[in-house]
């Protein structure tokens, strides 16, 4: 008997806490059919610039379904630097030259198997003559996977973190009655917010700090462009982790309710972030990355840490990412104006 009464009040907790039973359920499900749609995407297409080929190898290329566009010399280049091309494949006099955008060797290697085969079975008398020369415009043959994913990485942990301790904490400030009582004085509620935002922001941005410094001074991560920028990224990316942290805190009770929120608001990101390939995703999906600030950090850290990009090419997502912050803000001042005690 004393256990049936156990089991019943457990039983009566759980229906009684609908948000709980909800993610129990549906957060499995949903997590799943997210790694359906990335994993059993499209097979990647390698995107091709041609340059005074032969007619023969271009066909052999696009019949093995390689995306082939034949350039001038001056604007394939521009289209690599703009990554709107894998590689460039030239003629240069007798030589063939291969020239990879590089930044991401799962890439590179489809393109130099591709190619291999092509040069097989298009010219087979003279695939020795036509040994390509490859070079890299960004990264080296040697360019470890994680060089790739490391910048991801590194937006997707000073997210992950700054999320959930910022919500974690600023839900003990409702909870503990501290965010009650500074209501009930004169303080405005946008002033209340900035001031959490900021005195949060003090610690979240050393964390960032040392992330991107462990990773790029101690792990040896890939940096090509500038520190500073690397900085300036995952601090952004913290300040919106930190406003959205504290206004999902809005809408948990305790802790556990906190968490809960995760494979709500952290895991789709990591599957829209780049960390898998969303040129393989069908077309009508990659929008949802759109809403998704790691997107745009991980892009940025990506473009700063392997191409070694400036302000010109990250310019857009810092001021994403600023909207971004701004936007949670005034949510948690809009939130703050239901507040009430539990």
């Amino acid at each position: 008997m004393r256990i049936r009464a156990i089991v019943i009040r457990i039983l009566r907790q759980f229906f009684h806490d609908k948000r709980t039973l909800m993610m129990m359920l549906v957060a499995p499900m949903l997590i799943l059919f997210m790694m359906s749609l990335v994993f059993n995407g499209n097979t990647y297409v390698p995107k091709l610039g041609a340059v005074d080929l032969p007619a023969p190898l271009v066909q052999k290329l696009q019949d093995l379904n390689a995306n082939v566009t034949t350039f001038t010399a001056d604007n394939a280049q521009t289209e690599l630097e703009a990554v709107r091309l894998d590689a460039i494949i030239a003629m240069n006099g007798a030589a063939l030259q291969v020239t990879l955008e590089g930044s991401d060797p799962s890439k590179n290697k489809a393109v130099l198997f591709l190619l291999q085969k092509a040069l097989q079975s298009a010219i087979p008398a003279n695939s020795n003559s036509l040994a390509p020369s490859i070079t890299y415009l960004h990264g080296s043959a040697d360019m470890a996977a994680f060089d790739n994913f490391g910048p991801v990485l590194i937006g997707f942990f000073v997210f992950f973190f700054v999320f959930l301790l910022s919500g974690v904490s600023f839900l003990r400030e409702r909870t503990g009655g501290t965010l009650e009582r500074l209501l009930a004085t004169p303080l405005r509620r946008w002033e209340i917010v900035v001031g959490y935002i900021l005195g949060f922001g003090i610690f979240t941005t050393l964390q960032a700090t040392l992330i991107a410094w462990f990773a790029t001074s101690v792990l040896g991560l890939m940096l090509v462009g500038s520190f500073w920028y690397v900085l300036l990224i995952t601090v952004l990316l913290a300040l919106a982790a930190l406003s959205l942290g504290t206004l999902i805190s809005a809408f948990a009770n305790n802790e556990f309710q906190m968490i809960q929120f995760i494979p709500l608001i952290i895991v789709p990101q990591v599957f829209f972030s780049g960390l898998f390939s969303l040129d393989t995703m069908s077309v009508y999906l990659r929008w949802i990355g759109v809403v998704m600030p790691l997107k745009y950090g991980a892009d940025a850290l990506r473009n700063i840490m392997i191409r070694g990009a400036g302000w010109d090419r990250i310019g857009l997502d810092v001021l994403v990412l600023t909207a971004f912050t701004i936007c949670f803000m005034i949510l948690n001042i809009l939130a703050m104006r239901k507040q009430r005690k539990i």
